[in-house]
């Protein structure tokens, strides 16, 4: 098991989580994540993100090109890095159905209408997270072999993966656990990297973050705070805690801690695998 600084990308194996250095263990990835890059013809710098509400909300990854009060180190190097090589429209135009996201949407959503995405964005690199709304209809079967397939269509035209667990749900604890875990052993087989959010918000949050408890029944929408908002499903966003990556806006903000660990997940990708002659040259 391994995991990145401070809870970026983690391969989860068994019930636990542990730290470790990510030098060795990165290579599980970045070796055919190179291979799959060396087969890119399209645009350097162009990030798409594939997903949900979660996903298509402005107060995902938009907000990190303007403000991130209490950066920690490493998130103001990634934020350089990544700043400096991607496409400055895919902080924020690259939002909608015809870039992938969408509220409401499930992962055979994604199966249908992938190939569109793929051939008019043709992103050197994709986020990929769905599932939230495929707790309600979707066997865990089902939903292993449609994340599979989007990932691995996604890899086939020379679009390297970053692929997402999704969030903890309320009344859906166990199941989104089930998925999550499905979405780390993809990553492992298919061998991309993975930002486990699910992982980050227990670790963070173990006992409460579920905004939709009583213990927050004072609170409303998405100005509760902890990880995940009033209505149970999406990742809280309190006014106090915006734009803020302070330790404790990362345990009281879900879209900041979401924010954080996409970008760090990002820059190291540019590092390992899009630059990796700069990387090497150090």
């Amino acid at each position: 098991m391994w995991c990145h600084a401070r809870g970026m990308l983690w391969w989860v194996l068994g019930a636990g989580v542990m730290a470790g250095a990510a030098s060795g263990a990165a290579q599980e990835w970045v070796g055919p994540m190179r291979q799959v890059h060396a087969r890119f013809r399209g645009t350097a710098g162009t990030f798409a993100q594939f997903g949900d509400s979660i996903t298509v909300t402005m107060a995902f990854w938009a907000p990190l090109r303007d403000a991130r009060h209490n950066a920690p180190p490493e998130m103001v190097r990634a934020f350089d890095k990544v700043n400096r090589y991607m496409r400055p429209e895919c902080w924020r135009q690259w939002k909608g159905p015809e870039y992938g996201s969408e509220g409401g949407t499930t992962v055979r959503w994604a199966q249908q209408h992938l190939d569109q995405w793929l051939n008019r964005l043709r992103p050197e690199v994709a986020l990929v997270m769905f599932g939230t709304n495929d707790l309600h209809s979707l066997s865990l079967d089902e939903y292993r072999r449609g994340l599979q397939n989007v990932v691995q269509r996604c890899l086939d035209r020379a679009t390297v993966v970053i692929l997402s667990t999704i969030p903890p749900r309320h009344g859906f604890e166990k199941k989104a656990a089930d998925f999550a875990e499905a979405a780390r052993q993809i990553a492992r087989q298919l061998r991309v990297p993975l930002v486990d959010y699910h992982a980050e918000i227990l670790r963070r949050r173990p006992d409460d973050w579920d905004g939709a408890s009583p213990s927050f029944a004072a609170y409303e929408g998405y100005d509760v705070p902890t990880l995940i908002c009033r209505d149970g499903v999406h990742p809280s966003h309190p006014r106090k805690f915006q734009n803020d990556y302070s330790e404790e806006a990362l345990r009281s903000c879900g879209y900041s801690l979401r924010n954080y660990l996409v970008l760090l997940a990002y820059a190291e990708v540019i590092e390992k695998v899009l630059q990796p002659e700069a990387e090497e040259k150090r």
